[in-house]
């Protein structure tokens, strides 16, 4: 909740907050914090987007924010409790109707279906567990899926064959564990010719899974006395096959480019 209350004061503001030092400085003084028995915290986005409402714009402010509220429970205490619940929630009604963004309303029918179903999760666990960090957890891991579902979808092949009978696939997307699938089905094994070359330019082996098709590929292709070509690997991919020597066996021809001299 910390990072995302400061990639919102960062919106607000127009400044670029730091995410590593806030989540060194609150890790910190959480662990020492723990030393007092005291209760660990967080940034929290109700009461900064109330703060900054009320014109603040530097650190002071929440540095008085927390001594006026140790001053209200160490003085004002037996005050507060003479307060009716009823203002209590007329308040906090106040603060949500002023802190929601109303817009959202309006282009809701323009998002696409899988937002608008995470957000509708989010927010029905937020409000029914009244846990937004868990909510917050809920929300990336679908959002993972679904990335990952979308990524999956786009692996695309161009097929052609140049003038000396050699297939050539170019791959157009990554190439992981959602992808291999769609990956193995691009390969005409049986009807191809002796020579095949995949080329990777546009693409690049993000995972096991993916080495494992790869492996896979080229073995259908041995089966038949077909030789399988990698061209253009990035330097992740050829990292993850080099490790990966012991259990599959590839053929990498990669050409080296030099910038010409003047």
């Amino acid at each position: 909740e910390g990072l995302l209350t400061l990639n919102l004061v960062d919106e607000i503001v127009g400044n670029k907050g730091n995410g590593n030092k806030e989540s060194v400085a609150q890790g910190t003084a959480n662990i020492l914090n723990g030393f007092f028995f005291g209760m660990g915290g967080c940034p929290m986005i109700a009461q900064t987007l109330v703060n900054l409402s009320a014109g603040a714009r530097a650190r002071l402010s929440a540095i008085i924010a927390s001594l006026t509220i140790l001053l209200i429970v160490l003085v004002g205490a037996p005050v507060i409790g003479k307060l009716p619940m009823a203002a209590l929630v007329g308040v906090m009604m106040m603060v949500a109707i002023g802190t929601f963004e109303w817009s959202s309303f309006r282009i809701i029918n323009k998002m696409p279906k899988a937002d608008i179903f995470i957000g509708v999760v989010v927010a029905a666990v937020t409000v029914l567990l009244h846990n937004l960090a868990l909510a917050v957890l809920i929300g990336v891991i679908l959002s993972a899926l679904v990335f990952a579902w979308e990524s999956a979808r786009r692996i695309r092949a161009r097929k052609y064959l140049d003038e000396n009978g050699v297939k050539h696939y170019e791959i157009y997307g990554p190439l992981f564990f959602g992808s291999t699938t769609a990956f193995l089905e691009k390969f005409d094994v049986q009807d191809d010719p002796e020579n095949v070359v995949i080329d990777f330019k546009e693409s690049r082996i993000a995972d096991m899974s993916a080495i494992d098709a790869v492996h896979k590929i080229t073995e259908r292709y041995k089966k038949l006395n077909k030789s399988v070509t990698l061209k253009h690997l990035s330097a992740d991919s050829r990292l993850l096959l080099r490790n990966a020597a012991g259990a599959i066996e590839v053929n990498i021809d990669d050409p080296v480019y030099k910038v010409a001299d003047k």
